[in-house]
């Protein structure tokens, strides 16, 4: 059976990753972690941070909605536990204010750490002021209403990206992405990999090798036809 963005259900347990494990990733940042497992999982550039200087890692409880209703986000809410995100996204595209201050009152009391969202937000400044991250594609104050039943914890297509519940979410200022639960611990050895080689690049371009060199650019760039002269004195005599 097919369960993607199927709507009246609600699954109560879910599989998350060791906490420990989940929390290496906030460390690592969006962007290694997109690189390690070989650039997949991240959303769209659309989904972007209302705060700045704010870096997490959770595992992903899902939220589908219908477009304009945001009555499954209280429904989503009782499903929470501490060090969860909340990933939502509607069943098409609305740019309706979905998400503000008093559910993420009650979520933050339920111990998650951050909304991620396909839609619009609002009370942007007091979310901020409570210190509770978000990451949306909107913020707009439209209103919305309590009718239509969604669903919670079923994998959902959020903003071109395939989110399972239980799945590893890594946010920053530079976006959202996805680690698929199944393959956390592979992709968290190759983040902490490339940490590693990229922190010894670090040292040595602050000691003033250069890139060409480190990178072994040189002769690749030769090969390309690159051509080194001393002046454009030296340009216009040689286009003679």
């Amino acid at each position: 059976m097919n369960h993607l963005n199927q709507k009246g259900i609600v699954v109560r347990n879910v599989d998350r990753a060791a906490a420990e494990l989940v929390s290496r990733f906030a460390a690592y940042g969006v962007a290694t972690v997109h690189e390690a497992q070989q650039r997949q999982g991240l959303l769209d550039r659309r989904i972007r941070p209302i705060q700045q200087a704010k870096s997490i890692s959770g595992s992903a409880v899902t939220v589908l909605l219908t477009p304009g209703d945001n009555w499954m986000f209280h429904v989503a809410v009782e499903q929470c536990q501490p060090g969860d995100v909340l990933v939502v996204a509607p069943t098409s595209e609305c740019h309706d204010g979905f998400f503000g201050d008093l559910l993420a009152t009650s979520l933050k009391a339920r111990g998650v750490v951050a909304l991620i969202g396909d839609i619009g937000i609002r009370d942007s400044q007091t979310l901020r002021d409570m210190n509770f991250p978000v990451w949306s594609r909107a913020v707009y104050a439209q209103g919305t209403v309590k009718e239509t039943l969604g669903s919670v914890n079923v994998p959902l297509l959020c903003a071109g990206q395939l989110v399972y519940p239980g799945d590893i979410v890594v946010a920053d200022d530079d976006g959202v992405v996805i680690v698929p639960r199944a393959h956390a611990e592979s992709i968290n050895i190759a983040a902490q990999k490339r940490v590693d080689i990229e922190e010894n690049k670090r040292q040595r371009l602050a000691e003033g090798e250069l890139g060409l060199d480190i990178y072994q650019m040189r002769s690749t760039l030769l090969r390309k036809g690159l051509r080194y002269v001393d002046s454009l004195e030296d340009l216009e005599k040689g286009s003679l």
